[in-house]
Order: C-alpha cells, then structure tokens, then sequence
C-alpha cells in the first residue's frame, strides 16, 4: 500500500492523499457492480493517459490505470478494501514533492513514480 500525494487525488478525495495499491491488471476482480464501472480518461504529469474507472452511483474512483507503467498494471483505491485498513503498512509514498508540509514521511517517498 501506498499514499500518493498528486494534486489529482487530493482534489477527488477531498483529503492529503489517497491509499493505493498496485497490482497486475490480471488479477483484479470484482464481487458486484464490475461491469458498471464508468470511466473517464485525462493525461498525467507524463504526458500520456491515466484512465480513471468509479461507480456510477457513488463516485467512488475503484481504481486507475496509468499507461506509463505499461498495459499489465493497474493502481486500486486500497481503502476499499476491508482488509486493508487493518493489515496493510505503507511501502512507499508516491507524489512526494506534492506532500503537504505538515505530512511526516511514513514510508521511503519518491518525488514522482517510483522506478519501475
């Protein structure tokens, strides 16, 4: 898990950051309202797309894919998930120099992505 501190995700989530996780596209399956999922697509701070997938009757933002790590990731919103909020540690803080200043550093942080 991860806190990212981008402008983006401050301003659609109303807060300092959000909590995320990377896992292989593969791998991420819904329970319900998968197939309901709406998205919009606007260009990251790379220059190239980030498409942002959220429930059409919440607005929660599910999950994004940045195309710049590639066509096999995809980055989920990891406070939706139960389980999450309890076991999950930080392993990195992603977005830094956008951090707030009052943000102590919870986990190595990396200016923008981490490498891949």
């Amino acid at each position: 898990m991860f806190p990212l501190h981008c402008d983006t995700c401050k301003i659609l989530s109303g807060s300092a950051y959000t909590l995320n996780q990377i896992v292989p596209k593969d791998t991420l399956s819904f329970s319900k309202g998968g197939d309901s999922l709406k998205h919009y697509t606007y260009q990251g701070e790379s220059g190239k797309d980030v498409n942002c997938y959220y429930c059409p009757n919440c607005t929660s933002h599910i999950y994004h894919h940045q195309t710049v790590m590639g066509p096999d990731t995809v980055i989920v919103r990891t406070a939706l998930l139960p389980q999450a909020v309890k076991d999950f540690q930080p392993s990195a803080e992603i977005f830094g120099r956008a951090k707030m200043s009052w943000e102590k550093e919870v986990a190595q942080t990396f200016d923008t992505l981490p490498p891949s």
